[in-house]
């Protein structure tokens, strides 16, 4: 615990420190988390392993890096404003949201702020876990595709995105067999079309959808799949709190200035809302993934909470941890992720951010063997299969690997 003395404390009492937590406690409405809340955590972390918290606070004339280990809590200055900051995420981001781009020279400057600084820190106190409390518009981008010059942050460290809501809830892990329920808006011929306040939206099924969904019932025993209309509010909502997974193979919209209104959509047509989650009970889920789906990516970037109030919102509902993509996703390179993830899952040697973690690696080295020697293989065969070379030869690229994340307890 830190005194009222220390250089920490002091940090957290200057004015533009004040001010920004008061701002966000305000718009983010208890969603993120904010720094006096940081030097709590360490009694948490004791439980975990090998596992530290970053939170880089943005101000407007530096970036603030905290970093909370079991036993410290370091605070790093990074003498970057947020307007140049902004620029190397909106740059960043273009880069990796273009599969035929090269990301790594903005992805190590990005790197050379946000981890350098704290890289001692992390070798000293051995951490193979992190868990990351983004701000403002680093929520846009995934963490896992920093470059060190020599590799990908993903084939480094574990990454798990956290809320608020999910701090206290890293206790212990749930040993019981994968019960899954997968629905999948697979028919390109089945068109949604509709208005949200000023915006038009227009949907057509997702052939890979309907693959990754059909791949998941055959792999992984007693799965519940469910598709196009079949994948409606009737069947679907009432099982959810029956399952330990529910994947949702869809779209999904946050609405730019109707939050709101932001949703899933069903294969049937039906939209579930973002308040309407919120009534959803799931204290026995310990994962919600949506796949394939969409999430704000287009004109001017945000302020990210609609990234954070998704992985907020299933929180609320009691489920351990949420899996939801960064931008507009690659729909045959997110079967081949979603397939190397349940293979990793399947193993029952790794959590579920670490089950991600070799799924990311298995796409940017082509080696599956985590996932155990036959069912990497299997793996292999399924993706080879099943996509296009004009995909399959990419998969490396953080296009296919980094647009998911995992927010909440994926420990």
């Amino acid at each position: 615990m830190q005194n009222s003395d220390s250089p920490f404390v002091n940090f957290v009492n200057k004015p533009d420190v004040t001010a920004l937590v008061t701002q966000l406690r305000r718009t983010a409405r208890g969603q993120n988390l904010n720094p006096e809340q940081l030097a709590r955590l360490q009694d948490n972390l004791q439980s975990l392993d090998n596992a530290a918290l970053l939170y880089p606070l943005i101000l407007e004339d530096r970036v603030e890096l905290v970093l909370v280990t079991p036993t410290s809590l370091v605070r790093e200055t990074v003498a970057v404003d947020r307007v140049k900051l902004n620029e190397a995420i909106a740059n960043f981001r273009s880069d990796i949201t273009s599969p035929s781009s090269n990301p790594i020279p903005n992805a190590q400057q990005l790197y050379q702020w946000l981890i350098q600084p704290i890289e001692a820190e992390l070798e000293q106190a051995q951490v193979k876990t992190i868990l990351y409390a983004a701000d403002k518009q680093l929520r846009y981008i995934p963490l896992a595709a920093l470059h060190d010059g020599k590799q990908w942050l993903a084939q480094r460290f574990t990454l798990n995105h956290i809320t608020a809501a999910s701090l206290t809830n890293f206790n212990g892990k749930r040993d019981r067999p994968l019960q899954i329920i997968a629905a999948a808006y697979s028919d390109p011929q089945l068109n949604y079309q509709f208005q949200i306040g000023e915006d038009q939206f227009s949907f057509n099924g997702l052939t890979f959808a309907g693959v990754e969904v059909e791949t998941i019932a055959k792999d992984i025993p007693g799965t519940t799949a469910l598709f196009n209309k079949d994948f409606n509010r009737e069947n679907v909502e009432p099982r959810l709190g029956e399952y330990s997974i529910i994947h949702l193979a869809t779209h999904a919209e946050f609405v730019s200035g109707l939050p709101q209104e932001s949703f899933i959509l069903f294969g049937s047509g039906e939209r579930v809302t973002l308040p309407e989650i919120d009534e959803w009970k799931l204290p026995d889920v310990d994962l919600v993934v949506l796949s394939a789906c969409r999430t704000a990516t287009s004109g001017e970037l945000g302020s990210g909470e609609e990234i954070l109030g998704f992985g907020y919102q299933i929180q609320r509902t009691g489920a351990e941890a949420a899996i939801a993509s960064l931008w507009y996703v690659s729909d045959g390179g997110t079967q081949g992720l979603m397939n190397a993830f349940y293979g990793a899952l399947q193993t029952g040697k790794m959590t579920k951010a670490e089950a991600l973690r070799q799924a990311q690696i298995a796409l940017i080295t082509g080696e599956y063997t985590a996932l155990g020697e036959g069912r990497g293989l299997g793996v292999i065969g399924q993706t080879e299969a099943s996509l296009p070379s004009a995909v399959s030869n990419r998969l490396s690229h953080p296009y296919y690997w980094a647009p998911f994340i995992l927010i909440g307890n994926g420990l």
